[in-house]
């Protein structure tokens, strides 16, 4: 990361879900009883998963992540009838417990040294963070998991992103924000903090008007050199 992003910060902030977890590992955990449809199974589940959370909080429904993780699943399979259902329950049990990106927990341990207090971020509530930051053995890198549950309403609501300013008592120009949802990026850009997308996959940009900070391909890139 240059020193520019880092000039005056006091929080890294990071999604969960596609920054710090891989969302597709719970599939391709099961890959071989999955069959050939794994990888669309998987990019069906992870659409809807956040189509659900983007219709529901402009209906002010709140409902809570997992259920829409429930949902989101339930019509992948119905999307891809050739997958046997009998794996809902083992595919939610590894989304339970995603892998984390192998580079996490030194960066976030290299921002903290740095004097960065680190903390998620996530449109997941905190039954399903707290498993996921413990099974994956995360938790001693992180001062705080926040998810959206006060708010009532999921990213890219303006009162997500003011959950960790209230927490750490700051304001949203002490915070880096980091995600590898492009859509995240603009949410958290509007809303005043400095951005670091993660394009794990070289995705096209796009919201050419809320541009993030930083474009990287790996969360360990935030400790390179602009």
């Amino acid at each position: 990361m240059s020193e520019t992003l880092l000039a005056g910060k006091r929080l890294a902030v990071f999604d969960a879900y596609g920054t710090l977890f891989d969302v597709h590992s719970a599939v391709q955990r099961h890959a071989g009883a999955v069959g050939p449809e794994a990888g669309p199974l998987s990019e069906a589940w992870r659409t809807k998963q956040l189509e659900y959370s983007w219709v529901y909080g402009l209906m002010g429904r709140y409902r809570s992540f997992w259920s829409l993780t429930e949902a989101a699943l339930d019509y992948a399979l119905a999307r891809h009838p050739g997958v046997d259902r009998r794996l809902r329950g083992r595919l939610l049990d590894a989304y339970r417990d995603l892998d984390a990106y192998p580079e996490v927990p030194a960066t976030l341990d290299a921002l903290r040294a740095r004097g960065l207090a680190t903390a998620i971020l996530s449109n997941g509530d905190t039954a399903m963070l707290e498993r996921a930051v413990a099974s994956a053995g995360l938790g001693r890198h992180l001062d705080a998991t926040l998810s959206v549950d006060p708010a009532g309403t999921f990213k890219t609501s303006p009162a997500a992103y003011a959950i960790p300013c209230d927490r750490f008592g700051i304001g949203r120009e002490a915070v880096l924000f980091a995600s590898s949802n492009r859509w995240d990026i603009a949410g958290a850009t509007a809303f005043g903090f400095t951005t670091a997308w993660v394009n794990r996959m070289g995705a096209p940009d796009e919201y050419a008007d809320l541009p993030p900070g930083r474009v990287i391909g790996s969360l360990d890139a935030l400790l390179a050199p602009a």
